[in-house]
């Protein structure tokens, strides 16, 4: 029978020939014995997977950033995939749009009208081998020899310029898809980089696994987009195409397929729909979650394995298993309701344009190679009009892919200043300045009311050096965060020195994939610095056979296995004696090191006159700092001078703030700190 590939390529196939890299036209005899294939295979046969169209069970899992706990999955409103309606369109055009109005619209232009040629130049191939068959049928039944000999020569030297322009046809489908791709994939990734989109994401709830999104959904998003957008144009063709074969052959055979097609498609849509969108949604969610929590065990084997937690782990993972696997059993049931559907929808052709033109061809007023070309031509225009039923299961995860991209474009698209507005919260400002100072600053964790620090205010003068402390959880990081431009909801003003001029250290480093000397100038990605300048840094912060021990500076190695905390904390001491800030932040940053590692990198960087900001514990480290913030709690916090200062004892403070405002202390206190001007 005749068949359309869901690129919209016309041709005969059989079941056989699904894996040959070119269809196989077959006989009129096995079309009347009705042995070919008339099921429109899917181009993709789970949205996100392998490009695969046997594959019938999902493939697909991402690399995945942390997802919400499932304790706090009742509390969230679950979002439910777009059905196939005007809804689902928009989402697409929000996604695609850009590409094809932008700076690459000319190149995106030109390969779409290429690929349209080369479909009419198929369309036009596979209606001459439809006619040919029809010939050599009617040659066959009529013991015409010369006549069937024609029509074989005919059908070869059409193969003979089918063939290629199918194998070029897929070569520039595929290019197509590559370069549109490569397009969104920077975009995506410019918006998501931008603004530390990345950071917001990860400690904000609202969106599963971007990671996944960005580097799975927008591969499947175009090289499906491509390939639907392909099959209803080439649908489009082959109504054209067929039709006045068809309707020159059998005006009843016309009217009867447009009615059998009107109701498989009514069918399609309103029983199909909305749950094969909702579980494909879902199943892509699970299978993202499956695969994190074996990162996770991996990631933290070492800390798993001290504590032996291997049968808690275990039931994590099950938990997150059983998802997935009965999801895809709701899935699967609902699948198997659609193939029944759609194998009984494609497999009635075999039986209508018989039935309809029987009468004709057995009283002798139409000929067998007619009813045979009459048969083909019906196919093809089923397939034409019938394109939604028979590429049903791969539009429905094709929408429940698109939602999931565009709920994340929304996100990393917006503009700053479109953000702040949609940000309810009030914001702390940012100013930059010559000093760094903080204005009646109030801090709140984000997406919250809890008051961690109230109306703060201090300024550090070069070279001074204040020291953070408190209790657990009084926000002594969070209030780095702030300083880092990571939070934002409170009042008040950050005033802070240009951001290069700012260097953060926290208390476990960020070791990248990469040499030993990309670790050290971390995070520039090139420096002026000779090799035996780098090497003099890594003896000066006491890691001076570090480079001969892994093999070089260009040595690469998995640094964070490599590497022991201490290690870690002293090469990022070396990355700040690389890029010699004005102002340094240290979070706990030499909480792994013993105390004379610790006093030897802090004295060289009060050497070198850089304001320190520091969070730490150890007594030891007061004599580094001219001043320490104490943080009480409930948005209370004094300040001390350091020389008089003990963390056990009882000193007053120079001044404070509570957490209802108050403020106390007189001003001739601040002259014992000529560095450090506090308001309260």
């Amino acid at each position: 029978m005749f068949n359309i590939k869901n690129d919209g390529y016309v041709c005969f196939r059989t079941e056989q020939s699904r894996a040959r890299p070119y269809p196989r036209f077959v006989t009129a005899a096995e079309v009347i014995a009705g042995s070919a294939q008339q099921r429109i295979e899917p181009a993709n046969a789970y949205f996100g997977g392998d490009w695969n169209t046997d594959m019938s069970t999902p493939t697909t899992a991402s690399t995945t950033a942390a997802t919400t706990d499932e304790a706090q999955a009742p509390r969230r409103k679950k979002r439910r995939a777009p059905p196939l309606s005007l809804n689902a369109w928009k989402q697409f055009v929000r996604v695609a749009k850009p590409y094809w109005l932008g700076e690459e619209k000319k190149k995106a232009w030109c390969l779409m009208l290429l690929l349209i040629g080369l479909m009419l130049v198929e369309t036009k191939l596979a209606v001459m081998l439809n006619d040919q068959a029809g010939e050599m049928t009617s040659a066959l039944a009529g013991k015409n020899g010369s006549r069937f000999w024609t029509a074989v020569r005919a059908c070869l030297f059409t193969l003979a310029f089918a063939v290629p322009v199918y194998a070029f046809y897929y070569y520039m489908r595929d290019l197509f898809a590559n370069q549109w791709r490569r397009w969104l994939t920077n975009r995506f990734l410019d918006g998501y980089l931008k603004g530390r989109k990345y950071y917001e994401l990860g400690a904000d709830s609202a969106i599963d696994n971007p990671d996944q999104r960005i580097s799975e959904d927008i591969n499947t998003f175009t090289g499906r987009s491509i390939n639907f957008l392909l099959i209803f144009i080439g649908s489009a063709m082959q109504l054209v195409a067929f039709s006045a074969v068809l309707w020159s052959i059998s005006h009843l055979l016309v009217g009867v397929l447009a009615l059998y097609a009107l109701i498989g498609t009514v069918v399609a849509l309103y029983v199909f729909g909305n749950p094969l969108i909702h579980l494909n949604f879902w199943q892509l969610r699970r299978e993202a979650d499956f695969r994190f929590s074996l990162i996770r065990l991996r990631e933290n084997a070492e800390s798993i394995a001290f504590y032996r937690g291997e049968a808690q782990e275990r039931a994590h993972i099950d938990s997150k298993f059983g998802k997935v696997i009965h999801n895809y059993a709701r899935l699967i049931r609902k699948q198997r309701s659609l193939n029944l559907f759609q194998r009984t929808f494609s497999q009635l052709t075999l039986v209508l344009p018989g039935v309809i033109l029987a009468g004709g061809v057995l009283s002798g007023e139409l000929e067998v190679g007619k009813a045979i070309q009459a048969a083909g031509a019906f196919t093809a225009v089923l397939g034409a009009v019938g394109v939604i039923v028979d590429n049903f299961e791969s539009l429905s995860r094709f929408v429940a892919g698109i939602d999931r991209l565009q709920a994340l474009s929304k996100l990393v698209m917006a503009d700053a200043e479109d953000a702040k507005a949609a940000d309810a919260h009030p914001r702390i400002a940012r100013r930059e300045g010559e000093h760094f100072a903080l204005d009646s600053v109030t801090l709140h964790p984000p997406q919250s009311e809890r008051v961690l620090i109230k109306e703060l205010n201090l300024t550090l003068k070069p070279g001074d050096a204040l020291l953070i402390t408190g209790e657990s959880g009084c926000g002594k990081s969070s209030l780095l965060r702030a300083i880092a431009g990571l939070w934002h909801t409170g009042s008040g003003t950050i005033h802070h020195p240009p951001q290069e001029a700012c260097f953060f250290l926290p208390q476990q480093p960020y070791l990248q994939a990469g040499t030993l000397r990309s670790q050290l100038i971390y995070p520039s990605t090139h420096t002026q610095l000779s090799d035996e300048q780098l090497l003099a840094i890594l003896e000066q912060v006491h890691l001076p056979r570090l480079a001969e021990r892994v093999g070089g500076l260009d040595a690469v190695q998995d640094w964070e296995k490599l590497l022991s905390v201490g290690e870690q904390q002293r090469l990022a001491f070396g990355r700040v004696l690389v890029h010699n800030p004005r102002i340094v932040i240290l979070d706990e940053a030499t909480s792994a090191l013993d105390s004379g590692n610790e006093a030897s990198l802090y004295a060289s960087l009060r050497a070198a006159g850089t304001t320190l900001i520091s969070i730490a514990h150890r007594p030891a480290v007061l004599r580094h700092h001219t001043h320490v913030l104490r943080l009480l709690g409930e948005g209370a916090w004094e300040v001390h001078d350091a020389g008089t200062y003990q963390f056990d004892g009882t000193v007053v403070p120079l001044r404070a703030g509570t957490a209802a405002g108050a403020a106390g202390g007189t001003s001739p206190a601040l002259a014992l700190a000529p560095k450090v001007a506090v308001a309260g």
